[in-house]
């Protein structure tokens, strides 16, 4: 017991004399803050880019797509494949009985982006009214769906915020020709948002297409996704692959991840590093500052071990004001901050920054272990440092 009053008995003398030192302490804090906050930004960066693309996905759907293709634009389906596709019994069906299978067509176009005085490409995706029974959680937030054989055009809500034009009751013009926007849509927050819709014939037509891009299906039972994975596999008529829809969009993100967990790797490396430096400079300054304060304890019969440990911990306590500041910082100032990116398509997706809890613990514990190791070496020092060198050095 005595060896834990002791160590808290020089702790408080160590922080009562921050105040003094209140300059190379805010040193540390704002460091650690700086770290923390700029590791949680980028990490809250790719878990909201990953969460928007995951939420793309109803487990008892499926995506159709050319055997061999990694995204929508690189696949086709002929008009016979789909008619084998939609006589498959695994399928569910809607209230009029048909099967719930959607062709789909996916092209590029390109729009004013609202941010910048630039374009960019935008997915455009072709659907018919079984795209939306298939769909049930797409509501639309203003205006009306598109009416069969007429051009007009249904956008995603983060699409309508980040091009310019895209509001209802304005003309879009595509392929040489004006499409009417009629209506905004939502749809969970999930990747669709990002695009523009239009009547499926309407689009084929448009853009000289007499195939579809991909098939999205919903099966009667999840449980008979491999059996139907399979049935499509091995019928020779055939040229598709299967993939959940979860998986599909998932795996969109997958080297957008990969970008961003080197970039976070890279950054945090640099950036902690940098810290620690800045910690042990610190701590050392402070422990020669209080080399008299602290021989005089010594001399009174504190040890080694309750100089180490009483220094480790107003390291670590400097080190969690840093870690507590920059996932306040990064909360604030990037949860919800919504911004887009190309993905795997080449056209822009919407997300938004996700700060969780799991990644403010994570910035917490980054701080902490900096400050372990900032404060590892100032405290052997002070623990080592000779009494009658240290009363000298006042």
């Amino acid at each position: 017991m005595n060896f834990f009053r002791n160590v808290f008995a020089l702790l408080m003398v160590n922080l009562r004399s921050i105040p003094q030192r209140w300059s190379s302490s805010l040193v540390i804090v704002i460091g650690l803050a700086g770290v923390v906050a700029v590791i949680t930004a980028l990490q809250s960066m790719s878990a909201g880019m990953e969460a928007t693309l995951r939420s793309t996905g109803k487990p008892d759907r499926a995506v159709i797509i050319r055997d061999g293709s990694l995204t929508e634009l690189s696949s086709f389906i002929t008009r016979d494949e789909f008619v084998v596709l939609e006589q498959n019994e695994k399928l569910a069906a809607n209230a009029e009985g048909k099967p719930l299978i959607s062709g789909e067509l996916l092209v590029i176009t390109e729009q004013q982006l609202k941010a910048r005085d630039t374009s960019s490409n935008v997915s455009m995706r072709g659907v018919s009214a079984r795209g939306f029974d298939i769909r049930p959680e797409l509501s639309l937030i203003d205006g009306r769906r598109f009416e069969p054989g007429l051009q007009e055009l249904i956008v995603g809500r983060k699409a309508s915020e980040q091009f310019a034009n895209l509001e209802v009751g304005n003309e879009v013009k595509l392929r040489g020709s004006y499409w009417t926007v009629v209506g905004v849509f939502e749809s969970d927050g999930d990747a669709h948002e990002s695009e523009i819709w239009a009547d499926l014939d309407t689009a084929q037509s448009a853009f000289n297409r007499n195939s579809f891009s991909t098939a999205l299906v919903r099966l009667s039972d999840p449980t008979l996704f491999e059996a139907f994975r399979t049935e499509v596999k091995d019928d020779p008529r055939l040229t598709q692959d299967v993939k959940t829809e979860e998986s599909f969009y998932s795996a969109q993100s997958g080297q957008f991840r990969q970008t961003i967990g080197l970039l976070v790797s890279v950054v945090g490396v640099i950036m902690g590093l940098g810290a620690i430096f800045a910690a042990l400079n610190t701590m050392y300054s402070a422990v020669s500052t209080r080399a008299t304060e602290i021989a005089t304890l010594r001399a009174l019969g504190f040890s080694g071990g309750v100089v180490v440990w009483s220094t480790l911990i107003e390291a670590i306590i400097l080190a969690s004001a840093g870690g507590l500041l920059g996932g306040l910082l990064a909360y604030l100032l990037f949860n919800g901050y919504s911004v887009s990116t190309l993905g795997a398509g080449f056209t822009q997706v919407a997300f938004e920054f996700k700060v969780s809890p799991g990644l403010l613990v994570g910035g917490l514990v980054t701080s902490l272990i900096v400050g372990l190791i900032g404060g590892l070496f100032p405290a052997i020092r002070a623990a080592r440092m000779p009494i009658a060198t240290a009363l000298r050095q006042d």
